[in-house]
């Protein structure tokens, strides 16, 4: 199937959508098959942070178009938490459907002249733009813990520079590895009414299943995922390698493809479960 923008995600179902971040192929092939297990849609979304770690972003990029290409599922591919405009662009030639512009630690003028800017390109070739206003706590020292995002500021932003999305700062935090956040909910609501575009939860590890749910159901429309399913993948890759001597890699990242895998089709029922409390609220 060919790669979806999360555009008709977002906007034409009721229920939030799931986006999981990738650093190894096997990680990319397991939130593919959990969504093909759910057959439901999936952001598949590689990290400013993964590119560095490859050395450049060329590889991998062309690694997840084949496989979310031979996806059986709506399948987007994204672009997370950039902070150079010029790897927007090389993600945007490169065949990406989606990007995330990270201009949060920058003064309002400076975040919002550059989000224009990226919007404007990201535009003319038919890109979704995610961006950031209200810092999500845990990132590199420039998201402070306890910064919630202003409703009133976040609809200005969104109508000064034309984003397609907007990452809120609501309670969570970058990888933390126990699922104790607590989300603000009347503040997502708040959000939902003054916002004119879908809301991402960023830092989602941090939540546990019946916060998420809550999330969803008082409008966040797009949960992003990444430490929680590197802790799956990792944990039955020690399994594994605890169990006795293994030389072939392939014994133990295909148990840590299959773990996560799991979890993730486990999410995305989450996810889609909120349709009937989102529907009501």
């Amino acid at each position: 199937m060919p790669l979806v923008s999360p555009y008709d995600m977002l906007h034409n179902t009721a229920a939030a959508v799931g986006a999981f971040n990738v650093a190894l192929i096997e990680q990319m092939e397991a939130i593919l098959i959990g969504a093909e297990r759910e057959r439901l849609p999936v952001i598949v979304q590689i990290s400013e942070n993964a590119v560095a770690h490859h050395g450049s972003l060329g590889p991998l990029a062309a690694a997840a178009r084949t496989a979310l290409a031979a996806s059986s599922v709506p399948a987007a591919l994204h672009l997370d938490h950039a902070t150079r405009p010029e790897l927007i662009e090389e993600a945007v030639a490169l065949g990406f459907t989606s990007v995330m512009y990270d201009g949060a630690a920058l003064p309002w003028e400076e975040n919002v002249a550059y989000t224009r800017r990226i919007a404007h390109h990201c535009r003319e070739h038919g890109v979704f733009l995610e961006a950031e206003l209200g810092e999500v706590g845990g990132k590199d020292g420039a998201h402070a813990p306890g910064v919630r995002t202003d409703p009133r500021e976040a609809a200005r932003f969104v109508t000064d520079t034309g984003v397609d999305a907007l990452a809120v700062a609501v309670g969570t935090s970058h990888h933390m590895t126990e699922r104790t956040a607590a989300i603000d909910l009347a503040l997502v609501r708040e959000l939902r009414a003054a916002v004119p575009v879908p809301l991402v939860l960023h830092g989602s590890s941090g939540a546990d299943d019946p916060t998420l749910a809550a999330a969803a159901a008082a409008g966040i429309r797009k949960i992003n995922i990444s430490t929680h399913l590197n802790t799956v993948f990792t944990a039955a890759v020690r399994d594994v390698l605890d169990a006795g001597p293994v030389v072939d890699p392939r014994r133990y990242v295909s148990r840590g493809r299959e773990a996560m895998a799991v979890e993730v089709a486990r999410l995305l029922r989450l996810f889609a479960s909120s349709l009937p409390a989102r529907a009501a609220s």
